[in-house]
């Protein structure tokens, strides 16, 4: 599953308690008292009540002792009836667990098939999460009634982590494995996807049809996925494989753009695995209000509605790229093999995670791929996460596993160690794992075991502290120059609390000249002497930028400038960029900036546009020159859109032309940009231009938009920011641009803007329902109450509409 982190950081500025204290349950493996062999659905839905009717036949054996009952999970249903060969059965249920008496005792080479007749209510499911009672359902009825015109009335399920067992009893377990047969019954209209083949469909008589699909592999019961609404189904195909992309009808001209490189990413993986993809098709289709960023349902995946693009968009780049190429991974790592536990999600997820590194490597290069590792790094070293194990056995609730340890930093360590084995054998272990433990469960031990197979390294050291500990290297970094002896001695000092030992690489610079130096550094206190021709420029640590650390050292300015020049890895670039940025007074650091926007790299050369300083005195007018030539013609828009934004803090009329071809651009963040810079210069002519797009794009640049409107005051448009105002605040990871919402919600709550605030109310709800298990519920509840304190302290003599529109949003939060 690929997670969709809300920024929890701004919860602080609305007082909701999101942490418990942590528990010190240990967290084992399900025992197998029985095991599933098969399931068999039949299924279908009652929009109106929100609930599915279901019969089950469920097929299970001992999985070693005599038993003569069965517990099967099923949460918040209705059990009509439970047979087996026609003969009625006992039960007892307390709408968790359903234990079921047998007939008899039967051993663990006995197989029965026991009959559940019942229905599935999921909007009654009450499951204890991380934070609270939230709800984390299984099945999911978007618009089921058809009230909301701007929605498709859908049905999709989410199983992981134990859901599934919200619209059918079973083993909940990810050390489960069953095959399964799912009969799904829906009006005529509705498009339905499943696991495996669709066999048959059968038209009803009564505007109703029967789709038969059968899924013979086995996988784990988290995985069984249905989807039902109006779609149109784009074709595609791996070698003979069906590659299916599920779009609502608006967004079928733009699928294979979207999905496209689907068929690559099978062989890529195919390929480097060994492993040829082990299932019958791969279907993936977009579900309305998700509540993840996408889920590896086995050879059907869901992504949620960030997966829909249109083409002004995709020309800067494809966002849900990484996410594909993420759910795509898992068929072979989490799919084929299964982790054991959720204390070993690592097995899963961390490769997943580095399934994204692989594949940007691949297809766009190792710059692409390192800038990818770096932002996953940080993203795991901001959040509170250095005290937690990557394999964990203590934890408050089994969500809390997927996490920037499970995912970001699971990857960087999966990167080290490919790095220290080599990718021969790095990919050898990984078919040898594979193929051992396919259609079954697997932990980070027999990860470990299969590495040790194939090298012959004894790897405990590094399992103990990267595995099955916490944290990584702070490192301190010293230089002693012999200027007699010609020699470098490097320093690293280990300041952190648990100690690592790893392979480093060092850099050492002599003008362009780099001669590359790999040690192992085994104890806290290490020292390495280099020999030098004449004295170096710069001495570069973790010089290929694998090793997951914290490095403590002093620079100067000259260091820096050097670095930025010559250093190969994008961490080390950036992290020179950004300094060098902070002197730009000084001519060669202005000048070093400069030169960046001439990087290969077009994130680094966005990065110079973003820091240089053309106020300063040492701007020169080629500079200038040299930004209007990549706002015109860079290659990638992103850096134009980029280009253009730095110009327009010039406010310089001259550049009106760059700003109105801006405008004209097929790149929608170009255009955003441009809007913003002409508004500085002609804002008649920016506001006319922002009026006359179709509502699809004003949606899609938003942001500027908003920008513009508030600094107009323009409260025509409040309606329209309205509808943006919970992403820009929770969803952006940019702080100016959750500044910029803030500073909408209140507008619009100190206005009598009723369309606003009814735009705005809604807003909330559905973000609050559809992030319910963030507590983002509470989050809605606590906005809807400053709204209406705003309103009673701006509009006391006419707000009994704006107060009824906020009280029946809370009501909703509330149900």
């Amino acid at each position: 599953m690929k997670f969709q982190k809300l920024l929890v950081v701004v919860v602080t500025l609305f007082t909701v308690t999101l942490f418990s204290q942590s528990d010190k349950t240990y967290r084992a493996e399900r025992d197998k008292v029985h095991s599933l062999i098969h399931t068999k659905l039949k299924v279908d839905f009652n929009f109106q009540e929100q609930e599915m009717n279901g019969e089950e036949w469920v097929t299970l054996k001992p999985h070693f002792y005599e038993t003569d009952k069965v517990t099967l999970d099923a949460k918040a249903m209705e059990i009509h009836k439970v047979t087996m060969n026609n003969q009625p059965l006992d039960f007892n249920y307390d709408d968790f667990e359903l234990v079921i008496n047998l007939p008899r005792k039967y051993n663990r080479n006995e197989e029965f098939t026991l009959y559940i007749k019942y229905t599935a209510r999921p909007e009654r499911v009450k499951q204890k999460g991380s934070t609270a009672i939230t709800s984390a359902k299984g099945l999911y009825f978007i618009n089921p009634k058809g009230l909301d015109k701007n929605k498709p009335t859908q049905i999709w399920t989410q199983g992981e982590t134990e859901a599934s067992s919200c619209w059918f009893p079973t083993i909940d377990a990810p050390n489960q494995k069953t095959s399964q047969e799912i009969y799904m019954t829906v009006p005529q209209k509705y498009v339905t996807l499943s696991n495996g083949k669709l066999e048959k469909q059968t038209t009803n008589t009564d505007g109703t049809r029967t789709d038969y699909w059968n899924f013979t592999q086995k996988h784990a019961p988290y995985l069984f996925f249905m989807g039902v609404g109006e779609y149109e189904v784009i074709k595609d195909k791996y070698k003979d494989i069906p590659v299916d992309y599920y779009v609502e009808k608006e967004y079928a001209p733009y699928a294979k753009d979207i999905f496209g490189n689907t068929p690559e990413m099978l062989a890529f993986f195919s390929k480097i695995t060994g492993i040829e993809y082990p299932w019958n098709k791969y279907a993936q289709i977009v579900g309305r209000d998700y509540v993840s960023g996408a889920m590896e349902n086995t050879t059907a995946v869901i992504h949620g509605e960030n997966a829909y693009q249109r083409p002004g968009q995709l020309i800067d780049e494809n966002v849900q790229e990484n996410t594909i190429a993420h759910e795509v991974f898992h068929h072979w790592f989490g799919d084929l093999v299964t982790t054991e536990s959720w204390s070993n999600l690592t097995v899963n997820e961390s490769f997943a995670n580095y399934s994204e590194y692989l594949w940007l490597e691949h297809k766009y290069g190792k710059d692409e791929a390192d800038a990818h590792l770096f932002e996953d790094s940080e993203a795991y070293k901001q959040g509170q996460n250095y005290d937690k194990h990557l394999v964990r056995f203590y934890y408050d609730d089994k969500e809390d596993m997927f996490d920037a340890v499970s995912y970001n930093k699971g990857g960087a360590i999966l990167h080290m160690l490919r790095n220290y084995l080599g990718d021969d054998a790095f990919y050898t272990t990984l078919n040898t794992y594979l193929t051992d433990y396919k259609y079954g469960t697997a932990e980070a031990h027999q990860l470990r075991l299969a590495f040790e197979k194939v090298t012959g390294k004894d790897l405990n050291w590094f399992f103990n502290q990267w595995y099955f500990n916490s944290g990584h290297p702070k490192l301190s970094i010293s230089y002693d120059y012999n200027k007699l002896r010609k020699t470098v001695t490097v320093n690293i000092i280990q300041t952190q609390i648990n100690e690592f030992k790893f392979p480093f690489a060092i850099d050492v610079f002599e003008g362009g000249k780099r001669t590359r130096h790999n040690v192992f550094v085994d104890g806290r206190d290490a020292s390495f002497t280099f020999p030098f021709t004449k004295q170096p420029d710069l001495i570069q640590v973790n010089a290929d930028g694998v090793l997951l650390c914290d490095i403590n050292e002093n620079k100067v300015l000259s260091d820096y400038i050097h670095q930025l020049k010559y250093a190969q890895n994008y961490a080390h670039k950036r992290e020179a960029l950004l300094e060098v940025a902070k002197h730009q007074d000084d001519k060669n650091a202005f000048n070093a900036v400069a030169g960046a926007m001439n990087d290969d790299f077009y994130k680094i050369r966005i990065l110079a546009l973003e820091n240089i300083n053309l106020i300063n005195k040492n701007s020169k007018r080629n500079v200038i020159d040299k930004i209007m030539k990549m706002a015109n013609n860079d290659p990638k828009t992103l850096v134009q859109a980029a280009a253009i934004e730095t110009l327009g803090k010039l406010t310089d009329p001259a550049l009106k032309s760059v700003f109105d071809k801006g405008l004209q651009s097929k790149s929608y963040s170009v255009l955003g940009k441009s809007l913003v810079a002409m508004y500085y210069i002609d804002k008649q002519l920016a506001i006319q231009k922002s009026k006359t797009l179709p509502l699809e794009v004003k949606k899609i640049v938003a942001t500027p938009l908003t920008r513009i409107y508030l600094e107009e005051n323009d409260d025509t448009e409040l309606s329209f920011i309205a509808g943006n105002v919970m992403a820009g605040m929770f969803l952006s990871p940019n702080k100016k641009i959750q500044s910029l919402y803030k500073e909408a919600f209140d507008k619009i709550g100190k206005s009598n803007n009723t369309e606003a605030i009814q735009n705005l109310a809604d807003d909330i709800v559905a973000k609050g329902l559809q992030y319910k298990q963030y507590n983002f519920d509470k989050v809605g509840i606590n906005l809807l109450r400053q709204l209406v304190e705003m309103q009673k302290a701006n509009n006391p003599s006419n707000i009994d509409n704006n107060l009824r529109v906020i009280q029946i949003a809370t009501a909703k939060l509330l149900e």
